[in-house]
């Protein structure tokens, strides 16, 4: 997962951010569609202006940044004047990436509309990378921006100032942000202008003092470490990055910056020029961006990030996280395809885009991409768990099993952070039918994360549909819906759990919980029917299994569920029932996430 500064230090930033932006770009997508990404309709050039126009909406609303771009600047082409189509296009072809229109876009808006705070940063952070530092300051001090002296204007005029190489200007310009809540933010940047300036007293009291407001951040972990570790002070750097590890096992920066240190070599500083800084600037607010929920604006932001420096691996990996959040893996795997091969996050970023092909449905290209990794890296027990979920996906339990092994096998001393790797092997296990082995699994999983809600529910569950440990079990679902109220899985586990022991009326209020969390769940909506049924609600019963039937449930479901609609249940329960629904195989997460 890319590192992102934490929302309290952030919060006050992204206000004033987001004020930077300006109200047409928050109204270039005014509300979230209720089409889900596969409903965005191709891109078909050659449309009416008016079609154009509606379909950039329906793009943009989908947050499918390619069809919005080339929407937009179709719908702009049949009025090139209107200015309010000149900033839905601007702002989708910065979305989309497209730094080369969208900055011809930028200058027509100004031209257009002068105060547009937006097309301004854009400039400015053009005239960054050129070098034009004082043309940069000079965009920014113009329009809505410069009266509103944001952190975003603030933060780019501090680092055009480092570029023309003037560390007083640069720091004062910094030190006019005063809210608390930005100060980690302020002195960050502070110590990599000092540093980047060879004022390393400085940079090293600024960025001490970001790193100890904030512990938790990649980025100020690292930053810090690496100026240590330049400066001569190996052991501090080492205990930046061990405390680290201790919040974040085993991630691939922290891992292979140890061992490059341990190697006897130097880090590099995380900034090379001011180009880089405001790059850093922009990533920094995109990050914060993404953890508040404004999709279009991080993602400008990220945008920008990566136009100033496109070797910036944190960046375009939130980019991809953020499209993974939008479930749109197409374009996640284009931002994962961003990470330098050099980048110690190629791998990951990798093995993710692999999981992303799963989800579009080529399981077989995944799976290969991930047989290759695992080639290439043996010893990462990443890998192996990420070719172990798509096994566990595709049903393969035994293949399944055996990565997860090889994946354990890998880890001397697992902790917290490797429950899943039993826990997703235990339910290979449960689905091939070897109940000892999945149980131990399962015990195992608990045993390192205590309290886990998914295996509770598992476990609790299982033990039910035995027949076994029935005080134990129904703790266990009790607890995880405690835990989880608003998983309609687990609820609907302790609805069927009641069911199996003829508890129906309690079933049914479990399961009415569950249907309104998962309306669209043809396992839920049969479990319903069924509690229905027992408690003489015939007429519901069988509404609620016409639903399970227009669900496209499991093609080993439809024949059972069939023969309800028509003849109804037995008068007595059926020894064998339907696995729960929240023992479906779990979409995995990288690094052992739940």
């Amino acid at each position: 997962m890319a590192d992102r500064f934490s929302p309290v230090c952030v919060r006050t930033a992204l206000v004033c951010a987001l004020a930077a932006v300006g109200a047409g770009l928050v109204g270039a997508v005014e509300t979230k569609a209720s089409t889900s990404p596969a409903d965005t309709p191709p891109v078909e050039i050659g449309r009416s202006q008016s079609g154009n126009y509606l379909a950039a909406l329906v793009a943009g609303a989908d947050r499918d940044t390619n069809a919005a771009a080339i929407y937009s600047r179709e719908a702009l082409r049949a009025d090139p004047r209107n200015v309010d189509l000149t900033e839905r296009a601007f702002a989708a072809a910065l979305a989309d990436g497209d730094g080369a229109d969208g900055f011809q876009l930028a200058e027509r808006l100004v031209a257009r509309d002068p105060n547009n705070s937006l097309a301004r940063l854009a400039l400015a952070a053009r005239a960054i990378s050129e070098g034009q530092f004082a043309a940069a300051r000079l965009q920014l001090a113009s329009g809505e921006a410069g009266k509103a002296h944001d952190v975003t204007t603030t933060l780019l005029t501090a680092w055009s100032y480092a570029g023309a190489g003037d560390p007083r200007r640069a720091l004062e310009t910094l030190d006019r942000i005063h809210e608390p809540s930005l100060a980690v933010f302020r002195d960050y940047h502070a110590g990599l202008i000092a540093d980047l300036l060879g004022d390393g007293f400085e940079a090293q009291r600024r960025l001490k003092s970001a790193y100890d407001g904030d512990k938790n951040t990649l980025r100020l972990a690292d930053a810090y470490a690496r100026f240590l570790d330049r400066h001569g002070q190996v052991e501090a750097a080492k205990k930046v990055f061990a405390d680290f590890s201790k919040l974040i096992p085993n991630h691939p920066l922290i891992e292979g910056e140890l061992a490059d240190i341990s190697a006897g070599k130097t880090l590099p500083p995380v900034i090379r020029n001011a180009r880089d800084g405001a790059a850093e600037a922009f990533y920094g607010l995109g990050g914060a961006g993404t953890a508040q929920g404004d999709e279009l604006a991080a993602m400008i932001y990220l945008r920008l990030a990566l136009f100033l420096r496109p070797d910036h691996d944190l960046a375009a990996i939130t980019v991809a996280n953020l499209f993974e959040d939008l479930k749109r893996a197409d374009e996640a795997i284009r931002a994962f395809d961003l990470v330098p091969q050099s980048s110690l996050m190629r791998e990951s970023a990798e093995i993710q885009s692999a999981l992303e092909l799963d989800t579009l449905g080529h399981n077989d290209e995944a799976t290969a991409k991930l047989r290759d990794i695992v080639a290439a890296h043996p010893k990462d027990p990443d890998a192996w768990s990420a070719l172990g979920s798509l096994q566990r996906s595709a049903k393969a339990y035994a293949d399944a099993s055996d990565s997860y092994d090889k994946a354990i096998a890998l880890i001397s001393a697992p902790d917290r952070s490797n429950w899943t790797l039993f826990y997703f092997r235990g339910i290979c296990y449960e689905r091939s039918k070897q109940w000892p082995k999945a149980e131990a699994d399962f015990k195992k999983a608990l045993d390192l994360y205590p309290d886990q809600p998914q295996v509770l529910n598992y476990l609790g569950y299982s033990w039910v549909d035995q027949g076994v440990h029935l005080d134990e079990a129904f703790k266990m679902l009790r607890r995880a819906v405690d835990l989880r109220p608003n998983d309609g899985y687990i609820v609907d586990s302790l609805g069927w759990a009641n069911y199996k022991l003829g508890h129906y009326q309690e079933a049914a209020d479990e399961l009415e919980k569950a249907i309104d969390l998962k309306p669209a769940d043809p396992v839920v909506n049969d479990h319903l029917g069924d509690a229905y049924w027992r408690i003489n609600r015939r007429i519901e019963a069988r509404f609620q299994w016409n639903h399970a039937r227009d669900m496209k449930p499991e093609s080993d479901d439809l024949p059972r569920i069939l023969d309800k609609i028509a003849h109804g249940l037995p008068d007595e329960p059926s020894a064998a029932a339907p696995a729960p629904a929240a023992s479906a195989p779990v979409s995995a997460t990288q690094n052992g996430g739940g």
